[in-house]
């Protein structure tokens, strides 16, 4: 995790660009590891910690009816978070994390281990993408802060918005 915190660091600051981080199942971890990085106020900007929906409404802007009608685990919330984490930083990279850690809590639609992902340019693209993470809560957490990491570095690689 630290090697690919260290480049994501490495590949923002090249690119002379600034993270927001929008989390909820991870709990801050993305910005743990972010913050680990020596030098890292250099290339990341700000975390959201947004574990409740009304976090997510106050802090993200995420809309009440799209929480009530897809639920915090959902494609269209974590587009709505990594919009939110731009709107309301300086960032011009963001990154969102909403999911099923466990043990409890998941459905026969969204069981444990489902998590969304999102990503985003400020005034560019958006991916998102979900996925099933098996493990206790400890390791769905730890592989979730992965899977953001990489999403971030794979988006500014391949953007020809930042190219």
């Amino acid at each position: 995790m630290d090697e690919l915190a260290v480049q994501v660091g490495a590949k923002l600051k090249s690119l002379g660009l600034m993270l927001a981080t929008a989390e909820s199942c991870t709990g801050g971890g993305v910005a743990q590891a972010i913050t680990e990085v020596a030098g890292s106020s250099v290339w990341f900007e700000r975390g959201f910690i947004t574990y409740s929906n009304v976090a997510k409404q106050q802090m993200l802007s995420v809309r009440e009816e799209t929480l009530e009608q897809h639920g915090a685990v959902s494609e269209r919330v974590v587009r709505e978070m990594v919009a939110g984490a731009l709107w309301h930083s300086s960032a011009q990279v963001a990154l969102a994390v909403s999911g099923i850690a466990g043990p409890g809590g998941g459905t026969a639609d969204k069981p444990v281990g489902t998590i969304w992902f999102a990503w985003a340019l400020r005034d560019g693209e958006t991916d998102a993408s979900k996925h099933h993470i098996d493990g206790n809560r400890s390791d769905v957490r730890n592989k979730a802060v992965l899977i953001a990491l990489q999403g971030v570095l794979t988006l500014v690689e391949n953007s020809s918005e930042v190219a």
